[in-house]
């Protein structure tokens, strides 16, 4: 196996009396999605925030591109090319679509934010902005306010203003959450490309979605890591399917 893009070894965090992750090692390796499932309650938020930044471990190491990482900031960490869509959205509602991956491009080229100039004809930000608009399909959206947008139409800009930091490394926190058939279908379609351009981690409760994405697929129940392997490991394994697809007697 290709040397791991972000490897993370025995990472455990606790609040107070609650383990919420628990000597949790995986590894996310160039040209794949690797899936991280589990039942409401198993430590996946947690390990969000210590993989992008917003928490620190207890115990164990986190290393992107061969860097430990573990005490840096989270902006720190995208600068590294950790980049990260959210579950719940962290646009700027009153922005356009078009000015919201200008920030984006900005952060990236390591601009300070320069809110009072008159950004919009800055053909180094509109340029770039409105190509990664194009690779969502929001090209034509792109002076829209971010709160004007369809659900679906939100959830693609947050992956194009992913797509602007050019990370070495995607994180997507549900992105499937709230999309109708059609627009899952067409987002799944995307992330199967994407993995050409950099590898994902995905965290995901729609299993028709990773069953069909997913090259590995890590198991999280309880804090610890239960099952990593294949679609198919997974699909046949007892433990995960009492912990976490709810069949009895398996």
């Amino acid at each position: 196996m290709a040397e791991p893009v972000l490897d993370i070894r025995g990472v455990s965090k606790s609040f107070g009396a609650l383990r919420a992750t628990d000597d949790v090692t995986l590894t996310l390796v160039p040209g794949e999605i690797h899936a991280l499932i589990g039942p409401n309650g198993a430590g996946k938020s947690t390990l969000i925030a210590l993989i992008c930044g917003g928490l620190r471990p207890d115990a164990g190491s986190i290393h992107f591109r061969g860097q430990e990482i573990s005490g840096l900031s989270v902006a720190q960490r995208a600068r590294l090319g950790l980049g990260r869509s959210f579950q719940i959205s962290s646009l700027i509602p009153e922005y356009s679509a078009r000015r919201n991956v200008m920030l984006a491009v900005q952060a990236r080229l390591g601009h300070p934010y320069r809110f009072f100039r008159n950004v919009q004809r800055d053909a180094g930000l509109t340029g770039p902005a409105m190509e990664y608009l194009a690779r969502v399909g929001l090209e034509r959206r792109a002076h829209i306010l971010a709160s004007e947008l369809s659900h679906g139409e939100r959830r693609r800009l947050e992956i194009a203003t992913a797509l602007a930091l050019e990370p070495a490394a995607f994180l997507f926190d549900e992105p499937m959450a709230g999309m109708g058939a059609e627009g899952a279908r067409e987002l799944i379609g995307f992330l199967d490309e994407l993995r050409r351009e950099a590898p994902i981690l995905l965290v995901e409760h729609d299993m028709d979605a990773v069953f069909a994405l997913a090259d590995r697929i890590s198991v999280l129940a309880n804090g610890r890591i239960i099952a990593s392997g294949s679609v198919h490991d997974i699909r046949n394994d007892p433990e995960v399917r009492r912990a976490y697809l709810g069949e009895e007697g398996a």
